[in-house]
This record gives structure tokens, C-alpha cells and sequence, in this order.
């Protein structure tokens, strides 16, 4: 690690630094330029009205009793917004409290006179002097001390070191989670098919060193799963013409029981091969989501399978439209009542709509399924209990691991239940608005 390296701005540690050091910084000038505003270190200012009123007083107290009316007057007309006026003598009561900030009040006066308030505080409260002789004379003074609490310096502090610190929690908070967001959005909408979009590589080094990390990954993935597909094409190419060699020659087996069974055991190996392959093929084309007619499709395989001599009842609304990948979704439910009547007397295909999702439930009664493994059976290649074991009507266990990622590619999920008195419900629920997601 390079020295001072925490401190590179391209790094999310750099950026957070610097941001600490401009909030620092930014605080202590506001911490600054309120104390300069308000100078807690001078001693209070008098309210407005007091100087004069202490002038008022001063002059006042000098005077003659004799002559104090006449100045009283003149100073009515000289300070009309003061307001002064002389009390009578035992009416008035002095609060010398120091609500009003009077202190510069009183050392203007000195000792020999008393300052304190007449009213409760106002818009221009009465302020009282009592002069040495015991006179009493009031005035309005306007103004008066800020609130300790909002005008305190540490209130200004405190106000902006919060604000520092909430800016720099909703930068972190943007920066880390907006990038966190979008690689949890791009793993939900993973593909093989190419459409999805690369990651954006911007931002802190290592958010963009993760960005490129993922991209290359989603591309050695995307080249993986190609491969497969060419060496299975390659493989499916290569075994269907030996199988084909060997089904030729079987037929010309003498004893016919022989004939049977190496003919079955063939048919049986073309048909593993033709169900690995629709399981792991990729076509890179992806069928479009329309709107389809989901009680019609259900009913048109119930149709198809009647039509092959099983029993298959449909139950459900006569019409249901949801967007869906039509062909996905026959050969979805296709797969389901397959396994259905090849267990069980009777099939039925259920639908149930509401507001938000889809509801298809087809239903046998057959053996069922353990809850062990019902789990289990969801996996490919893995096939029923002792009661499916595998015989000449089985396949491969494929039918439901197919049926669950076309659900999974419908934003949806398939499970199985048990069914009263016996027998097997597999249910597929979709969402009725959907943005179907390509299952990987």
C-alpha cells in the first residue's frame, strides 16, 4: 500500500476524508462568524430607550423638586417614544430582576438610584428608576436580551455541526447504497441471452473495480454456458446416429422377446437424450410476453390429453387473461398433467385468478409424494418414492424442474402439497402484472 494512499479522492476512504474535512472545516467558520456576530465576550448592550431614560433620571435627580415638572415636560417633548412620566410616591414596585438586561442601566446610574421593571415584558416594557429622594420616574424602553437558547452560540454550534453531519451521512448513504442497489438489480435480472445491460463502471475505484469484476464474470459465464450448448448439440448429433444404427439392427433380432426388450431400452435412451436436451438447450431466442388467455390454454390441454384417453377435468373461470409466454406455459402445464396421469386414475386442472396472482393447481390421485422430498422432486433427474419407480411409462425426472423454471422465469414459484384423501396437487402461482425474468 502506497503512503497517504487513504487519502486518494478516486477512493471511497478519500472521499469520505475530504468530506469530513470540508464539513470541519465549514463548522468552525460558521462556529466563527457567530461569534464575531454576537461577541459573547462584550459585555450586554442596553436595551434601546435605556440610555435615555438614564440621562432622563440623571438630569432629574440633579434638579430641584420645583423644577422637575417643567423638565419632566420638556422631556415628553423631546423623547415622545419614551414615554417618561413621574409615579407617585408607594405606587410603584420595582422588579429588580434582570429579565431586561439592565446592567448597563445601572452602572450609568450608579448606586444611589434603583432600576427595575413596572410592567411584565412587551412589546415596550415600563421600566422604573427611583431617584435618590425616593421619586419614581417610567419610560417605555424598547429592545432587550436575546433568548439564551437561540441565540447561544453553542446552540449555533450544535445546529451546525448536525447539519455537517447529516450531509455527510446522506453522501455516504447515496454513494454506497445507490451502487449496492444496482448490483443487487442487475444479479435479480441476470441472463444468458445478452439483453441484460453491463453494469456501469462509474464511481469510487472500488465500487467501479466491483462493477468490472461482475462483468466479467456475467461474460465467462455467458461464454461457459455456450460452450455447453455447442458440445451438447455436438453430442446429440454424434449419439442419434449410433442409436438409430443400433435400433436398425435390433430389428432384424431373431427371438422377438430379445427384440422387445433391446428396441424398448433404445426408445428409451433416445428419449432420455431428447429430454436432457430440451432441459439444458439455449436457443438464444426468448419467447415475448403477451397477454394469453390462461383458461384456454389450461383447457386445451385437458382437451389433448382426453383426446389420448385419460381422464382430465378442467375447473375454473371459462376466461383469464395475464401476460405470459404462451408456448412456455403449455409446455409447462403439459409437463405437469403428464406426470399426473402416468400416476394417477384421475387429473384435474384447477384455476383460481385473483387481483395480484395466478393460481394452477393440478391435482391426481395417486400415490403422492413424502414431505421428505417433496423438495427433492423439484431437482432434475430426481424421480418419485418406491411408488414411482421407474418402468416403461416413466420418465426421467425432468417434468417438474422444467415446470419450475418456466414459473421461475414468470416472476412466479411452483410447489407441491398433498392432497385429501390421497394423491398429489403441484401448484403453480404467477403474478398477474408481471416482469417476467429469464431463469439463468
Amino acid at each position: 500500500m502506497k503512503p497517504f494512499s487513504f487519502f486518494h479522492l478516486k477512493g471511497i476512504g478519500g472521499q469520505i476524508a475530504a468530506l469530513v474535512l470540508a464539513s470541519t472545516v465549514a463548522l468552525h467558520l460558521v462556529v466563527t462568524t457567530a461569534f464575531l456576530i454576537i461577541r459573547p465576550d462584550r459585555p450586554a448592550a442596553s436595551p434601546d430607550g435605556a440610555h435615555q431614560l438614564a440621562d432622563a433620571a440623571l438630569l432629574l435627580g440633579a434638579a430641584e423638586a420645583s423644577e422637575r415638572p417643567r423638565l419632566l415636560a420638556d422631556l415628553a417633548r423631546g423623547f415622545p417614544g419614551l414615554g417618561i412620566e413621574m409615579l407617585a410616591p408607594g405606587t410603584a414596585n420595582l422588579d429588580e430582576s434582570d429579565r431586561l438586561n439592565l446592567r448597563g442601566m445601572r452602572r450609568q446610574l450608579g448606586r444611589a438610584y434603583k432600576t427595575g421593571l413596572l410592567a411584565p415584558d412587551g412589546v415596550a416594557p415600563r421600566v422604573g428608576v427611583q431617584l435618590p429622594d425616593g421619586t419614581v420616574i417610567a419610560g417605555h424602553v424598547d429592545g432587550g436580551r436575546r433568548p439564551w437558547f437561540w441565540g447561544a452560540p453553542w446552540f449555533t454550534a450544535l445546529m451546525s455541526a448536525f447539519i455537517c453531519v447529516t450531509v455527510l451521512g446522506l453522501w455516504a448513504a447515496r454513494a454506497l447504497t445507490r451502487p449496492l442497489s444496482s448490483f443487487a438489480e442487475a444479479a435479480e435480472n441476470f441472463s444468458l441471452d445478452g439483453a441484460a445491460a453491463p453494469l456501469s463502471e462509474r464511481g469510487p475505484e472500488e465500487i467501479r473495480a466491483v462493477a468490472r469484476a461482475l462483468n466479467r464474470m456475467h461474460e465467462r459465464i455467458v461464454r461457459l454456458m455456450s460452450d455447453r450448448t455447442r458440445m451438447l448439440a455436438a453430442i446429440s448429433h454424434d449419439l442419434r446416429t449410433p442409436i438409430t444404427r443400433l435400433r436398425l439392427r435390433a430389428e432384424f433380432v431373431e427371438d422377438e422377446a430379445n427384440r422387445k426388450r433391446m428396441l424398448m431400452d433404445i426408445d428409451q435412451m433416445r428419449a432420455m437424450l431428447e429430454s436432457v436436451l430440451s432441459l439444458l438447450r439455449d436457443d438464444r431466442k426468448v419467447e415475448a410476453v403477451t397477454l394469453v388467455d390462461i383458461a384456454s390454454t389450461l383447457q386445451l390441454v385437458a382437451d389433448q390429453f382426453g383426446d389420448m384417453g385419460h381422464v382430465v377435468h378442467y375447473v375454473g373461470p371459462a376466461s383469464a387473461t395475464a401476460a405470459a409466454r404462451p408456448d412456455d406455459l403449455h409446455r409447462g402445464v403439459t409437463n405437469l398433467v403428464e406426470n399426473a396421469v402416468r400416476f394417477g386414475a384421475e387429473v384435474t386442472i384447477r384455476l383460481d385468478l385473483s387481483d395480484t396472482r395466478l393460481v394452477i393447481d393440478v391435482e391426481d390421485d395417486g400415490p403422492g409424494i413424502s414431505d421428505a422430498r417433496k423438495q427433492e422432486m423439484l431437482e432434475p433427474f430426481v424421480r418419485g418414492d418406491e411408488a414411482r419407480t421407474m418402468d416403461e411409462s416413466t420418465g426421467f425426472g425432468l417434468g417438474l424442474s422444467i415446470a419450475r423454471a418456466i414459473a421461475l422465469a414468470h416472476g412466479g414459484e411452483l410447489s407441491l402439497h398433498d392432497r385429501a384423501p390421497h394423491g398429489l396437487i403441484v401448484r403453480m402461482q404467477l403474478p398477474v402484472a408481471q416482469a417476467p425474468r429469464l431463469a439463468a
